[in-house]
């Protein structure tokens, strides 16, 4: 499926698999550490350190961890990946481009108040 086909999908179901109170919160915290370790990881690449590598790692792993936590509290799960590249940029777009826009959009805050 081309990216921006992906990018339509995720966005138009979105609201439904983020509905739960605490998957919410968890996802307005983890979410910013996410884009921040794919920030560093990117300016690891340019001034590589071994230190820098784990830390960036690390912050996205955790992220996604807690993030992971908060969609067991949903009544619907994610839609399982079809594949190593499926899941990979799935995840990169939902934490680069369409969690931040449903914050921006208002669809977390109504998300919240509906919850």
């Amino acid at each position: 499926m081309p990216i921006k086909d992906i990018i339509k999908w995720q966005w138009e179901g979105y609201a439904k698999f983020h509905k739960s109170r605490s998957n919410l919160w968890l996802h307005i915290f983890a979410v910013p550490i996410f884009i921040a370790g794919s920030v560093l990881l990117f300016f690891t690449v340019f001034n590589f350190s071994v230190l820098l590598l784990v830390v960036s790692i690390l912050l996205m792993a955790v992220s996604l961890a807690v993030q992971g936590i908060g969609h067991n509290e949903e009544a619907l799960p994610p839609e399982p990946f079809t594949g190593l590249l499926n899941a990979v940029t799935r995840i990169l777009l939902e934490q680069l481009y369409t969690f931040p826009k449903f914050v921006i959009s208002g669809g977390w805050y109504a998300a919240y108040k509906n919850s």
